[in-house]
């Protein structure tokens, strides 16, 4: 076993043992326990990018049994088992790449609104790359628990009575998930014997008729539990006010823990019940109709939100709905699509909540300065008659650098070219509009039809929102009103809009690897017996692995 095995446990170490060390310093010490937190997450980006190069040259079992590490030596599936393949592998990467900016973004003023943050940061990122990299029900579980004990720390972090009243109903709301998960696998482990996802697979096949419904009760409680976190209609109704209180930086990295529940429940769809097995299709059709339904609920709350923050908080909704739709349809091409569309709206929300705060912060300054105006000159009307002639007034630099980042977060969001969001919507529409691919001409069923107008009507709420509160925001605003922005505040935000961009130059080669992705979840053979192939090393009667 060489050094570069070792990577696949490093994203669940560096935060782990950097956390904890954190804690050993005084809280008057942020300054330091930021450069080591940053240092940190920097490392664990170097980590996934060379765990991303590395899955992606993984081709057949024998090579993916590379991708399998055995902790404390103990074969699958009675030890822990870490298993890193092209989706995984994206996931860290995409946790690493809203963890660099997000924590930048707290430097400039969050880190210090309360104690500990720097720890709680670190352990949300164990537990979010120990939950992609797990290849068993249990350790997912243990992973989740402490994804959710940091959450609910940086939730709460700055207090205030808003943030504290949401916080109390994220912190029920996911204690009676994790309630849900532990029935689920509870149930799962007494029809099947293991908990291990390979092993899993293979015995499902094994259980008897009589067996079997409660097998699928079992899943489905375990299912709801990831619904939950998903944000799937009508479990969702905690996740808008919680990520609208939360603060700038820790909404950025939340927004990847819905796709937490996505991700789980692609890996485990197409594991365990995908195509061959005897409950082949199981409850696909309950994700369509949940997915469909969440992204109705997220556009009328896009379409009736009037705060900034809760528009980004049904942003969400209507990108886990776009998601739990494409797997409810179960189609290989509309998976690739909608891996390059989680990238891209997992980016761009991110991004939009950092931004969020920064124009909010000119609007409490334009108010300010129109109170004054208004006290001073009276009513506003006479010099209305003035301005009719008038040529306007020049916006400050600050003013037009967020307005630019907002005016892309708003077509990222609509999915309008030439952005990223519109990559992923026109590839996830051409595979639904062309299920056969090439030039063929199968008929559509009609309830597609549906489906692709309730995706662009969702785009199309998006765009009239961020266009109305972009006017209000923006065009009516007074000289003198542009908001103090740090450069540190600045730069998260341009960076993830950055990777967007990246994202729609390179969308050839990125559509290439999320087709890989997606030929490889359908291969569960190959994870299988990687997984259960897996040597343990210097085994009696077996070679030492390379």
């Amino acid at each position: 076993m060489n050094l570069a095995h070792h990577l696949i446990v490093a994203p669940i170490l560096i935060p782990l043992v950097t956390g904890a060390a954190l804690l050993l310093f005084d809280e008057r010490q942020r300054t330091l326990k930021a450069m080591i937190g940053l240092a940190s997450s920097l490392l664990i980006f170097a980590v996934a990018v060379a765990l991303f190069r590395f899955a992606d040259r993984i081709d057949g079992p024998e090579a993916a049994r590379q991708g399998v590490y055995l902790l404390g030596n103990w074969a699958a599936p009675f030890g822990i088992v870490l298993v890193v393949d092209r989706l995984s592998a994206l996931m860290l990467v995409l946790t690493a790449t809203l963890a660099v900016p997000a924590l930048i973004f707290a430097m400039a003023r969050w880190h210090t609104a309360g104690a500990h943050f720097h720890s709680l940061f670190q352990f949300l990122l164990m537990g979010l790359n120990g939950a992609f990299l797990t290849g068993d029900l249990f350790n997912l579980f243990v992973f989740f628990e402490v994804m959710l004990a940091a959450s609910y720390g940086l939730l709460l972090h700055g207090s205030g009575l808003q943030r504290v009243k949401a916080g109390l109903h994220y912190i029920a709301v996911n204690l009676a998930a994790a309630l849900l998960f532990l029935i689920g696998v509870s149930l799962i482990y007494g029809v099947t014997g293991t908990l291990n996802m390979a092993d899993l697979a293979e015995r499902v096949a094994t259980v008897g008729a009589e067996q079997r419904m409660l097998l699928e009760a079992g899943a489905g409680i375990l299912g709801v539990a990831f619904l939950i976190k998903a944000g799937m209609w009508p479990l969702n109704f905690w996740l808008p006010p919680a990520y609208t209180a939360a603060s700038a930086p820790v909404a950025g990295i939340f927004a990847i823990m819905s796709k937490v529940g996505i991700y789980v429940i692609l890996r485990l769809t197409l594991l365990v019940f995908g195509e061959g097995t005897p409950s082949s299709g199981f409850g696909l059709h309950i994700l369509l109709i949940g997915g469909l339904a969440t992204i109705t609920f997220g556009a009328i709350g896009v379409l009736a939100s009037q705060a900034l923050g809760r528009l980004a908080g049904f942003s969400v909704l209507v990108s886990s709905g776009t998601m739990l739709t494409a797997i409810g349809m179960s189609s290989g091409g509309i998976t690739t699509g909608a891996l390059f569309y989680l990238v891209s709206s997992t980016l761009t929300i991110s991004a939009f909540f950092m931004l969020i705060e920064l124009v909010e912060r000119g609007q409490d300054a334009g108010a300010s300065v129109l109170a004054v105006t208004m006290e001073a000159y009276g009513d506003a009307d006479a010099d209305d008659e003035e301005e009719e002639g008038g040529g306007g007034f020049a916006m400050p630099g600050t003013m037009a650098m967020l307005g630019i980042c907002f005016a892309a977060c708003g077509i990222l969001l609509a999915g309008l070219p030439p952005l990223s969001g519109f990559v992923a919507k026109f590839a996830m529409l051409s595979a639904m509009l062309n299920p056969a691919g090439g030039d063929s001409a199968a008929p559509v069923p009609a309830y597609i039809w549906f489906v692709v107008f309730l995706i662009i009507l969702s785009g199309l709420s998006a765009l009239i929102a961020m266009t109305r509160t972009g006017i209000r925001t923006f065009w009516a605003s007074m000289e003198g009103t542009a908001p103090r922005v740090l450069v540190i505040e600045m730069a998260p935000v341009l960076l993830l809009l950055f990777a967007t961009m990246l994202l729609t130059v390179q969308a050839g080669p990125v559509m290439r690897y999320m087709d890989a992705t997606t030929e490889a979840l359908g291969a569960t053979h190959h994870y299988v017996d990687a997984v259960t192939g897996a040597r343990r090393v210097g085994a009696p009667g077996q070679e030492v692995q390379p």
